[in-house]
This record gives C-alpha cells, sequence and structure tokens, in this order.
C-alpha cells in the first residue's frame, strides 16, 4: 500500500469496490437527473437548469461549487479532494435545436456527476483533486474552447467525458471543424427598370458556391465543405441587396483545417468580386480541433470497460466533431463512446433522443460513471510516484517566502 497525503492507501481493488457501490448506490438519483435534463432540453448557453441540476447534486455530495463559471453564464466548476493529480470531468448537457436530446447530453451529464459522485470520498486517499467542469453549448458554441482559454482545465492532469453513440468505441476520433458566417451587401435595384444600378448579392453568393462545388474536386476525400443560404432577397422584383449563408467545414487535423478555410474564403471573396459586391467572413465561435485520445487513459479505460462486461470497442475513422478535441490538444483527455441503441439509431435523429432514456441508455450511464471513476483511480495510481513528489514538492516549500502553505496542484 502507498502512503497518500500521510495516510496509508487500501488496495486498489478494494477501492474501485467502494467507488462502484457508491455509483450504483445513487442510481436512482442519477438516472432522474438524466431523465430531468432530458425532459427540459435547453439549447446553447441557455441550459440554465441542467447546469443548476448538477451543480446542485455536487454540491449537496459536498464538493466546492463555483456558478457560474468562467464568464460563462450556463458554466459551473466543482471539486473535491485535495491531492496533487487533478482529474476534470467534463459534463455536456446543451440539447439540438428542433431536436432536443438527440445527441443524449443529459447521458454526458448524469455519466459525469455519477463518476464524480463515486471518485469523493476517496479522492484523498487516491491522492487526487476532482473537479467537475460543466461545459455548456457543445452542439454550437465551442463552450470548452471558452473555458480552456479562461483557464478551466489549468493543472489538470487528466480530462475525461463519455458520450452516447451506436456502437462502443474507446479511441474516439474527430474532425477538426471551422464554421464561417457570410454575408454580401450589393445594391438594390428594379429588374426591368434598372438591373444595371443593381449589385445582385444573391449572385454573388450563387458564385461562390459554384466555386466551392468545383473546389470540391480537389479537396482529400476526408475534407468537407457544407452549408445553408439562410438569405438571398425578399421578392423577384427587387434585385437583391443583401444575402447571407452559414457553412462549415471540416478537416482530419487543425493544421488541414487552416488550409481549407483559406481555400473555401477565397471562394466567397470570388463571388464579391465577380459581382462588385462586399463580403463580410465571421467566425461566430473558436474552431473544434480534432480530438487526440491519449494513450495510457485509452488503454485504462479500456480495461476498465471490459470489467463491467461492454462489447469490445470497434475502430472507426473520424465521423464527428467535438469541442472536446480543444482540451485534449492541451491536457491528456479520452472520449470514449457507449452504445445505446445497438445500431438502430445515431445521434442527431429524433429516434436517438428516445433511446436516450431508454434502459440500455441508464445502463450506459452508470457502467460509464463507474468506469470514468476506475479509469481515474487506475491513473492515480500509475501516477503514485509522481503524486508522491508534488507533495513533497509541497511540503518542502511550506513556509519558503512567495509559497502559499498548503497550495496542491488543482486551480
Amino acid at each position: 500500500m502507498t502512503a497518500t497525503l500521510g495516510r496509508e492507501r487500501r488496495p486498489l481493488s478494494e477501492l474501485k469496490s467502494a467507488i462502484r457501490a457508491q455509483v450504483t448506490g445513487r442510481a436512482a438519483e442519477l438516472t432522474g437527473l438524466s431523465r430531468r435534463i432530458h425532459a427540459h432540453p435547453e439549447t446553447a448557453f441557455t441550459e440554465h437548469r441542467a447546469a443548476e441540476w448538477c451543480a446542485g447534486a455536487l454540491r449537496e455530495a459536498g464538493f466546492a461549487v463555483e456558478a457560474p463559471a468562467y464568464g460563462l453564464d450556463t458554466a459551473f466548476a466543482a471539486s473535491v479532494g485535495s491531492g496533487p493529480l487533478t482529474v476534470a470531468i467534463a459534463c455536456e448537457y446543451d440539447a439540438l435545436p428542433g431536436l432536443g436530446h438527440a445527441c443524449g447530453h443529459n447521458l454526458i451529464a448524469a455519466a459525469g456527476v455519477g463518476a464524480a459522485l463515486g471518485l469523493a470520498p476517496f479522492a484523498d486517499e487516491l491522492g487526487l483533486t476532482v473537479r467537475v467542469l460543466g461545459t455548456p453549448a457543445e452542439e454550437r458554441g465551442a463552450g470548452k474552447a471558452l473555458m480552456l482559454e479562461a483557464g478551466a482545465f489549468d493543472g489538470v492532469d487528466a480530462a475525461m467525458m463519455v458520450h452516447p453513440c451506436p456502437f462502443e468505441m474507446a479511441d474516439f476520433r474527430s474532425f477538426a471543424l471551422g464554421t464561417l458566417n457570410v454575408t454580401y451587401t450589393g445594391r438594390s435595384a428594379h429588374p426591368s427598370l434598372n438591373p444595371h444600378e443593381g449589385r445582385n448579392a444573391a449572385d454573388a453568393l450563387t458564385v461562390a458556391q459554384v466555386a466551392l462545388g468545383l473546389l470540391r474536386q480537389q479537396l482529400p476525400p476526408e475534407w468537407r465543405v457544407h452549408g445553408i443560404t439562410t438569405g438571398a432577397g425578399t421578392a423577384p422584383n427587387a434585385i437583391p441587396a443583401r444575402a447571407t449563408a452559414e457553412y462549415e467545414i471540416r478537416a482530419l487535423a487543425a493544421e488541414d483545417l487552416r488550409e481549407l478555410r483559406e481555400r473555401v474564403e477565397a471562394c466567397f471573396r470570388a463571388g464579391a468580386l465577380a459581382t462588385g459586391c462586399e463580403v463580410l467572413l465571421e467566425r461566430p465561435e473558436p474552431d473544434y480541433l480534432d480530438f487526440r485520445g491519449d494513450p495510457e487513459l485509452i488503454a485504462l479505460w479500456t480495461a476498465n470497460s471490459r470489467a463491467l462486461g461492454r462489447a469490445e470497442p470497434v475502430e472507426r475513422p473520424p465521423f464527428a466533431c467535438t469541442d472536446m478535441g480543444n482540451v485534449s490538444h492541451a491536457v491528456p483527455s479520452i472520449h470514449p463512446v457507449l452504445d445505446i441503441s445497438g445500431g438502430s439509431c445515431g445521434p442527431h435523429e429524433e429516434e436517438f433522443a428516445e433511446a436516450a432514456v431508454s434502459p440500455a441508455a441508464e445502463q450506459a450511464l452508470l457502467d460509464g460513471a463507474v468506469a470514468m471513476a476506475w479509469t481515474a483511480a487506475d491513473f492515480a495510481d500509475a501516477k503514485s510516484g509522481v503524486a508522491d513528489a508534488k507533495s513533497g514538492l509541497a511540503d518542502t516549500t511550506s513556509g519558503m517566502p512567495g509559497v502559499e502553505s498548503g497550495a496542491t496542484g488543482g486551480a
């Protein structure tokens, strides 16, 4: 047994059994939380009830809670333990416009809360500080990217979350995603009386879309460009003075995304040049970077998932985007996915919203909570030498000028 924070630690197997008992003992509470969030869907940056329900459950369990946090009204930060190693657990809870929780974020939130509650009584014994972050606006807005920039993940040694899916996957991979809002401004005129005095903003957008269609032939097969026209005139007897569109671009890596953005923006500028209009190109949110899972954490998760009897993970190429990718570029991270539908439906489908409150989904919720907590415990055990060194350094610097007594790794 290893001495941690001045006390003897029980065998890891005993601690993991106790962690599982903590989670399963709160099964009704956790599934109730999931169902409540599911029944009251809130879209990006409006998740006031979901954030408060999650933060409230942690506050009642003795966590120190800050809400709102990091400059976002629907973000929160909760912490427990004072160990030198800090593990962050991300809770997503935003819904899709018109589709509710068809991405299953109600399960992500409840599983994150469950993992934290399972770890809480044993955090100091494991040498952990457990930080739970309520992360709004994953579907649109890149909440985690904003929180990362604001310092939410400072001092974190490992970050994790789980996501529902139609299959099991440990080594999750994602595209990098960029968004682009396009506004063309031209000059209105009568299409019969004086069309030569007009500058057709809708034509500018058409030129750009033709250019994009031709560009696709020259793009690598993994790169994606897709979007919609959101405005292109109000009446056929007036040359449109304004046209707008929203586009997304995707690539396998952040480096590729930068090149793709340059080429796509050139197409939109071509539309303006060809028609004599002006174009405004705006980024409504930070880029979503590609997710890069940490091999050590993936191996720990895989072993724990198997121990719980989950299906064997599959390997798949990137198929989605997440702002957890931004976190993975800064902190060792995992983002495993858990099967809740048996392949019958997938995220962003109406049927998946129904699947997100099914018995299979609620079993995945509890398994995900236990497996995350176990993975955090295994990580702490594997890093116990590093933790002891950090703890010893804190002891030796205690009382020194400029060093606060009792400081630990958590920010």
